[in-house]
Order: structure tokens, then sequence, then C-alpha cells
């Protein structure tokens, strides 16, 4: 083994030691994948199953060769409330099996033409507050599911920014986690706690998947969603890549790892789930202790589908009170909304140009205004509707704007 592998731990040969590592993975990934299924009225037993079988196909599609753990995606939590306020679970649930497959499509276009046309099609300009209007248009239910008790939930948001901002290593990764067992805690002493679920749950059983349907209402208001989770994801691989110190860009390349999350998004609509998502704190955990090996996170994947079939912990996870939610969502939907602006500065989009002003503009005040277009049995609104929005003016706004020339 080469010394620059050996410093990575690329590969770790005493399974003991995976297993640890891969526990402690999961442990960082828990919180926001059990979370995104209790805010959508998913059972997160479904999801930890759909999350650890998930994983396993990437690994699969990719060759085994990227460490990463596939958890549920937030970017899907507005969508998945309004479609199944119009359409009912099974119906959203065909509409991310169609997300899943505009990601092989996406993929393929990869292989055949590179970044370049993905970059054209979808630049930061557009992304970026497609991604904001995410997390924005969030921010009613949190404060409302917050207001059931102010002090829990002003104790779990607290306790969440004291995580982000004071502590280190591993235990930053995680303040959801963190917040959701001090909320819970709270709560138990203040009598807000019901344990009927607890009560009710048996210890050993599967979880209660659902079945799609396909409504065609629901996959076109669904499939335009998927551009802010696909850009995601390629500035993940990066990020991987130079963690694991390996061009996993290139080998397994970009085309199998969107090809491997899109089939993962897929099989977990079939099987009731939220879609998947790469977790950035994962990556950021990887970082942190230099453990690379792939293999690590297989074993995470396989804890989470024994963990799905406890019917204890699905039974504890849905005795959480309403207000310790709204206190990590309050920060959550937030913190969403600042990776959109997040997304617009690394990119360094000029807002001197009126062509971008023009765009993020009209995009976020098509996705937070409430904005639909309707034709028949068609219709489109909300996320889904501003990105096609910024797409379109993307494509047909000239950028003719000259540079600005500086003083000297």
């Amino acid at each position: 083994m080469s010394s620059k592998n050996s410093s990575n731990l690329s590969s770790i040969d005493n399974p003991y030691k995976r297993v640890i590592f891969g526990i402690q993975f999961l442990f960082v990934a828990f919180g926001a994948t059990v979370l995104v299924p209790l805010l959508v009225n998913i059972e997160p037993s479904v999801a930890l199953f759909t999350a650890g079988v998930g994983t396993l196909l990437f690994h699969f599609i990719t060759k085994g060769k990227v460490p990463v753990f596939l958890g549920s995606s937030f970017a899907f939590i507005t969508p998945i409330v309004k479609a199944t306020e119009l359409y009912g679970l099974p119906g959203t649930l065909g509409g991310l099996i169609a997300v899943g497959v505009v990601y092989t499509i996406v993929s393929t276009i990869v292989k055949l033409g590179g970044l370049n046309i993905i970059s054209k099609i979808f630049p930061a300009v557009v992304v970026g507050p497609v991604i904001m209007i995410i997390g924005l248009s969030l921010a009613e239910t949190g404060v409302n599911m917050a207001k059931s008790n102010w002090l829990i939930s002003g104790v779990v948001l607290l306790t969440a920014v004291s995580v982000v901002v004071y502590t280190k290593g591993i235990i930053k990764l995680i303040p959801i986690f963190c917040a959701i067992v001090v909320g819970y805690l709270l709560s138990l002493y203040l009598g807000e706690v019901k344990f009927e679920t607890i009560q009710n749950a048996k210890w050993i059983a599967l979880p209660e998947f659902t079945a799609p349907t396909f409504n065609y209402h629901a996959i076109l208001y669904m499939l335009p969603v998927a551009i802010a989770p696909i850009i995601e994801h390629i500035g993940d691989m990066y990020a991987i890549s130079g963690v694991a110190e390996k061009n996993l860009v290139k080998d397994p390349g970009l085309n199998r790892t969107l090809l491997g999350d899109g089939l993962a998004t897929a099989l977990a609509g079939f099987f009731g789930g939220p879609p998947n998502t790469t977790y950035s704190e994962v990556t950021g955990a990887v970082a942190l202790t230099k453990v690379t090996d792939p293999r690590v996170l297989r074993i995470s994947a396989v804890v989470a589908i024994i963990f799905s079939m406890i019917g204890k912990v699905s039974g504890f996870l849905q005795s959480i009170p309403k207000a310790v939610l709204g206190g990590v969502m309050l920060l959550l939907f937030g913190m969403i909304a600042s990776v959109g602006i997040k997304t617009l500065i690394d990119a360094k989009t000029d807002f001197s140009k009126t062509r971008n002003q023009v765009i993020v503009s009209i995009v976020l005040t098509v996705g937070i205004g409430g904005a639909s277009v309707s034709y028949g049995n068609f219709s489109l609104e909300g996320i889904g509707l501003a990105s096609v929005v910024g797409v379109i003016l993307n494509l047909i706004i000239p950028d003719k704007s000259k540079p600005v020339v500086k003083s000297k």
C-alpha cells in the first residue's frame, strides 16, 4: 500500500475497525436521514431501509470505489408535502421514481457530452436561487411546528447552533442528532412525549412499505425538482474526490455516480421511501477520520437496514414531539437557503450584470410567491415551475454584458 493510501486509510484490513467506523458514519447520517420522513409523514424505518439498500446499489453501480452514504434528500421535502396533498403518497412516489429516471438521462448526457452541457443548462445563477426556494418555502412550516412549544423549540435551536459553532470533531457533524436528543430529554421532563407509538411497536418488524402509482400530473410536478439535487451531486463528487485523493469524477466517473444515485432514488420510490442523496455530513466525517475505505460505508448501509427492521426504533422516532422537529427546522431550512447563496458566491456570479439580477429575481419571485401554470389537466408550480423558468431565462437572455472596467 502506498504511503498516500496508508495516511488516508483507503483500505482497513481489520474487520472490527471497519464495523466501528461504519456505525460511526451511520451515526453521523442518522439524524438527517430520519428527519426527512418524519417531516413528510413517511415511516422513518422505510427511509432507513431505502437509504441502506440504495447505498449498496450505488456502490454496485460505481464498482465499489466511492466512499459515500446515501440518505434522505432535504431538497424534496416541500415537493413531497405539496404533491402528497394533491396526488396522495402513492402518486408522489411515482413522481419520485420518474426523478430517478431523470438522473439516468443526465448520466447518459454526461457520458456522451461531458459536463459542459450540464453547466450550460444549469449554471449557478439558476441552481442557487432554486436551492434558496427549497429552504425559504419551508420557513412557515418550521415556525408553525415550533409554535407548539417555544421553550422546547428554543432549546433545540440553541443546541443545534451551539454544536455547529462551538464543537469540534465528529460532534460538529451531528448538530441535528444532538439537538433532537436534547429536545427529547427536555420533552420527557415536561411530559410532552406520547409513548403509544413505542408501546405499540414490535421489536422485530418489516418497515411498512407503500406501493407507488403512476400519475402523469404527479410526475410532471416532481420532474423539475431534480435540477438542484443533480448539481449538488456533482459538487459532492468533486468534494469526496478531494477527500479520498482520487479522481472519482473520472473513475468510476460522474456518469456512473449519477446513475447510481438515480437508481437508488427510483428504488426508494418503489418501496415508499424519500429520494436519496450523497450526504455532505458523511463526506465531512470521512475527511475528519481519514477513513476512505468504501467497505466501511457499505457496513453503514447494512446497519441501517438492520435498524429499519427493529420496530421499536421506528416507534421511538415517531414519538418525537412536533416542537422538537420545529426547533431543528428553524435552523435547517435557513441553512438550506444559505447553501443557495453560497452556490452563487462560489461560482462568483456577477450581479453587476443585469441578466443575472433578472434571472435570480424572477426565479425567487415565482418560487416563493406561489405562481402556477395550468393547461387543461397539466399544472406546474412552486420549485418545479421556478426551475423551469430559470432554465428558460438562462437560455434565452443573451449574455452580452461587458466586463466592468476597474479604475486604476
